[in-house]
């Protein structure tokens, strides 16, 4: 069999959308840009309101054969995929340094993570459990029997981002195909690729009819997949646009990750081996160039340790390589787009302006921007308040543990914190008061294992990912009551 032609970034010089489990080459209309180069690396074809509505019309009609699809060969579907992913890596890997602009190595290991995320999923297929209940509590209801079944939700929309473009495209459709959902994804117009190749491969399998569709189209005709009364569940993953998804959502069901300003803490304590926690500093702050829900934003640091901390956090993160994201010793990539780098940039001159201290970092161009350390960013500044999504953290001195709490919690977002400490009073107090969606001590935020709660508080979102949570929330639970 012929090797399909590829174009000179590696990529098909074209990819269809799918339409009810079809490939459709309507067009080639939206440029995919090789986000180093800046160059066109492929074409996708681009679907319009008409085609959206079609697959919200297809999915609905297969609830019924995606309910009755047995849990076996939901599981084998999704192995089948976990077989070809691995087939594919290299060619995933590659979809992901050129779409998305992330470094080789960060997107090998995303692959992985696909992997693992339709494994997870695969093996929750078929422990999707119900209980029994207990009736008889009184007089009146001694001869009962009650017992609970979890039954799919319905259709479900899902909305994805630019930055994992395979997994967290993954942490929708894994759970949605072991809990009986049919689906229309739309996955971020800057990077499609991905999404389309799961698509492609989904197709291969005997998934009824109308299960899936995956769709890049614009934001305006995507309405539909917020709006319409047959979407029994909308799941997006982006920016603070969620909330006014949520408020048009109606009365379907909606499940948010909206990103955060990840803080780290880094406790007294003379058991605590600097050189670590510098080395996963760094990988918390500017793996694939910071542009991470969980990045590595601010870090605390106690007096007794914060100029030590500082002298070698600094010699790490001037070291980081910039370069081309395909090649293998490159750290720090391009960020999706120039406009993103130019806010990221004024955000970091605006903290200077008010006092902060650059202490590594250089000058952007277009949008490659150097790793940057910045120390003493006052709190009023955006780069303090907001997301930067962007290779820059910052750095502070605390006193007192309960402090650096308060400092963690002065912040609109709640997703992700870490902790490190050698003081179990100190972890567990963490754990108490951090307002986020997760704790992690020993590491930085940005760690996540793909069957974990994932998800957070205050404008972080709300529900949970992580397969089984997920497929919780795709499904409800239907009760019976038995009479003697």
């Amino acid at each position: 069999m012929a090797k399909p032609a590829r174009t000179a970034s590696g990529l098909k010089p074209s990819y269809p959308y799918y339409l009810a489990n079809r490939p459709v080459a309507a067009n080639t209309d939206l440029e995919v840009l090789d986000k180093y180069s800046g160059r066109i690396a492929t074409r996708v074809a681009f679907a319009d309101a008409r085609v959206v509505r079609k697959a919200i019309v297809a999915a609905y009609k297969a609830r019924e054969a995606m309910a009755a699809f047995p849990p076996d060969k939901r599981r084998d579907v999704l192995e089948h995929c976990a077989r070809r992913f691995e087939e594919r890596f290299e060619e995933l890997a590659l979809a992901l340094c050129v779409e998305a602009g992330k470094p080789i190595r960060d997107a090998r290991g995303e692959v992985t993570r696909l992997i693992d995320t339709f494994r997870i999923a695969a093996g929750e297929a078929t422990r999707i459990n119900g209980e029994s209940l207990e009736l008889q509590i009184s007089p009146r209801t001694r001869g009962y029997r009650g017992m609970v079944k979890r039954v799919p939700i319905g259709v479900c929309s899902f909305i994805t981002p630019f930055n994992f473009p395979l997994n967290l495209v993954a942490h929708k459709v894994a759970p949605a195909i072991a809990a009986g959902c049919p689906f229309v994804l739309k996955p971020a117009f800057k990077t499609p690729v991905g999404a389309l190749i799961i698509g492609e491969i989904l197709a291969e399998t005997d998934l009824p009819k109308g299960a899936f569709s995956v769709i890049c189209c614009s934001n305006e005709d995507a309405t539909a997949l917020v709006e319409d009364d047959r979407i029994a569940l909308l799941s997006f993953t982006g920016g603070l646009v969620g909330w006014d998804l949520k408020s048009r959502a109606g009365k379907k069901k909606v499940t948010l990750e909206l990103g955060g300003n990840a803080a780290c803490i880094v406790d007294a304590d003379p058991g605590l081996k600097l050189d670590q926690v510098v080395e996963r500093l760094v990988f918390g702050a500017y793996y694939q160039s910071g542009q991470s829900c969980i990045s590595v934003q601010r870090i605390y640091a106690h007096a007794d340790i914060y100029d030590k901390l500082r002298r070698k956090l600094k010699a790490a993160v001037a070291k980081l390589p910039m370069g081309d994201p395909r090649d293998e010793k490159t750290f720090i990539g391009p960020v999706i787009d120039e406009d993103s780098a130019k806010r990221i940039e004024t955000w970091i001159d605006e903290a200077r302006a008010c006092g902060a201290k650059k202490l590594v970092g250089g000058k952007r161009s277009g949008n490659m921007l150097p790793a940057t350390l910045i120390e003493n960013v006052p709190r009023t500044t955006a780069l303090h308040r907001e997301e930067a999504f962007g290779p820059v953290a910052a750095i502070e001195a605390f006193e007192d543990f309960e402090d650096a709490l308060d400092s963690v919690n002065d912040s609109d977002f709640g997703l992700q914190a870490g902790v490190f400490t050698g003081s179990l009073a100190h972890a567990m107090r963490a754990w108490d008061r951090l307002e986020v969606g997760g704790v992690v001590i020993g590491d930085v935020p940005s760690f996540r294992v793909d069957n974990m709660p994932y998800g957070g508080v205050k404008n972080s979102g709300l529900g949970r990912e992580g397969v089984r949570y997920a497929i919780e929330d795709m499904t409800e639970p239907r009760l019976l009551v038995i009479r003697g």
